[in-house]
């Protein structure tokens, strides 16, 4: 009369036993592939690498950009402005260097963006900040000179002495940049021997 419940039940799981029909893991194989080909996958895993590159690439150079950004607007000096981008002898009197002639206006352009390339690429520190000072000091005389000759090309009119003047100021400006950068370079390196040493 007092059976265990729990007994009966594992006696009827051992003697009932479970055979699937005959091709079963075929058919269902079978199954999955037309459901859930490979073909999808390995195309799938190629766009996901594809977009993590793409990822990574503007992640970088969205830094970049910012990175030289910053490094421009740490190395300007606003004080004392060397090249403005803004043409002040425009906008008072008329015409420029670059507006009498297609050549002129390529010197013009060539000085001015190297002017402006060898500035950004300062690097002022509180050890070289009296240097780098002294520089940009002369180099405000040197662009105010630009604007004097500028007034004078316009109340003048052109002549060869004039735009002369006016292509050897540029040049002496990106000649004491280049100064500039030779000198930061040497006092970098004595600094160096001087903590090796």
């Amino acid at each position: 009369m007092g059976q265990d419940l729990r007994e009966l039940f594992k006696k009827a799981q051992k003697e009932k036993t479970y055979k699937m029909k005959e091709g079963h893991e075929e058919r269902f194989s079978k199954l999955l592939e037309k459901e859930l080909p490979q073909s999808e996958k390995s195309s799938f895993f190629f766009l996901k690498i594809a977009a993590s590159i793409v990822l990574m690439l503007s992640v970088g150079i969205y830094g970049y950009i910012q990175y030289a950004k910053n490094t421009v607007e740490e190395n300007t000096n606003e004080e004392n402005p060397i090249v403005n981008t803004e043409d002040p002898v425009k906008e008072a009197t008329g015409i420029s260097l670059g507006d009498l002639s297609p050549d002129l206006e390529k010197v013009e352009n060539y000085y001015v963006a190297n002017i402006n390339l060898e500035l950004s690429q300062l690097q002022v520190s509180d050890e070289n900040k009296a240097l780098v000072d002294s520089f940009m000091k002369r180099l405000l005389e040197l662009n105010n000179e630009y604007g004097k000759l500028n007034t004078e090309l316009n109340q003048v009119g052109p002549n060869d002495q004039t735009i002369n003047a006016l292509i050897k100021n540029l040049q002496l400006r990106l000649q004491l940049l280049h100064q500039l950068k030779e000198k930061l370079n040497e006092l970098k390196s004595s600094k160096n021997e001087q903590i090796t040493a």
